[in-house]
């Protein structure tokens, strides 16, 4: 009896050790300085991963960025170098385990432990369910849900043993509202929220702080690089026009910001623009109204057809809409993003 006692009294003293020691963590939230820190970035070539690069090398982090084509990797890498000395750039794919394996441990032995690291890398196919294959949505969850798990195990044994550390996973709008031809896109970014939010509850204990970020539609410039199905041109117009207008969408900058003040204060999460906000709590309360309705967008979209299952990037699908006055800001975004060959 008495050993049955003691063990119970050791399992709730355990027990209220970790539930203290969430508490201690979550109340007060102090901001988090990057200066110093060994900032981890996945797709940190281009697009928003680069934009978020430049703020941390002004606030004198000591960056590594990962992406997987070198002329581009290398140009991001000149780019900051001119900002920063502590710059790293590797050519790895992230959705290799054993890359990122590698890649992680070059970081550590060039820079040194890993405080932050921000899973950024995407990919995204636009195009009616009709034309999409199993490789894109088996590309799409290897992207956006392996990869992150991938470059979080391979972080924490660190940071656990440090007992800090932040963790930034870029989901999307679309993993809280599920947008008619993104499909392999949002069924992906679903999982890599559900990954995300779990982390945060599992590792508050050891301090490590996980930040879910979902922005809304942002001028990256990336429509670029995207991959477009079936009637490729007009799927490109719709999604280039979408992503550049002012009022739909905001600046990469802005988004970054946003995402960092919250990686700062250690927020479990973040949902970038007002219209994303609105959306996600819209769907949040009335989740048939809003299917519904995307129904009905659905319906307006472009139909199945063109070059069906075949893939083409954006670059490959312009038209008389886009690149026009209405892509204006996307296109400029995408010269100063590295989207396109001729940045910088």
């Amino acid at each position: 009896m008495g050993a049955s006692t003691n063990g119970q009294s050791s399992t709730l003293s355990s027990a209220g050790k970790r539930a203290l020691s969430v508490a201690r963590a979550l109340v007060p939230w102090r901001d988090y300085q990057f200066k110093g820190k060994v900032v981890l970035i996945t797709g940190g070539s281009r697009g928003l991963g680069l934009v978020m690069a430049r703020m941390l090398a002004r606030e004198g982090a000591r960056l590594a960025i990962l992406a997987r084509e070198s002329d581009e990797l290398e140009r991001a890498r000149e780019e900051l170098a001119a900002r920063t000395d502590d710059v790293l750039a590797l050519t790895c794919d992230v959705t290799d385990r054993l890359a990122v394996e590698t890649a992680v441990r070059l970081v550590v032995d060039r820079l040194g432990p890993i405080d932050v690291l921000i899973n950024n890398a995407g990919v995204i196919q636009v195009g009616p369910m009709e034309t999409m294959t199993l490789d894109d949505y088996e590309e799409a969850m290897k992207t956006h849900f392996w990869a992150p798990l991938f470059t979080t195990l391979a972080v924490l044994p660190e940071m656990r043993a440090r007992r800090e550390g932040r963790i930034v996973n870029i989901s999307s709008i679309g993993g809280k509202v599920s947008v008619p031809h993104l499909l392999p896109y949002s069924a992906s970014k679903f999982a890599l929220t559900g990954l995300s939010e779990g982390l945060r509850a599992e590792l508050l204990k050891d301090n490590i702080f996980v930040t879910t970020a979902c922005p809304g539609l942002m001028r990256t410039g990336s429509p670029r690089n995207a991959i477009f199905k079936g009637q490729h041109r007009a799927e490109y117009a719709w999604f280039s026009i979408s992503d550049s207008l002012p009022f739909m969408s905001t600046s990469a900058e802005s988004a970054a910001e946003r995402i960092l003040k919250a990686c700062r204060r250690g927020e479990a999460e973040v949902v970038v623009t007002p219209q994303a906000k609105l959306a996600a709590r819209v769907a949040g309360i009335f989740p048939g109204f809003v299917s519904n309705v995307l129904g009905l967008v659905n319906a307006v979209l472009p139909a199945p057809g063109g070059v069906g299952a075949f893939r083409v990037r954006g670059e490959d699908s312009e038209s008389a809409l886009s690149p026009s006055i209405l892509t204006v800001l996307g296109d400029k975004a995408a010269v100063r993003n590295n989207e396109v060959a001729s940045s910088g």
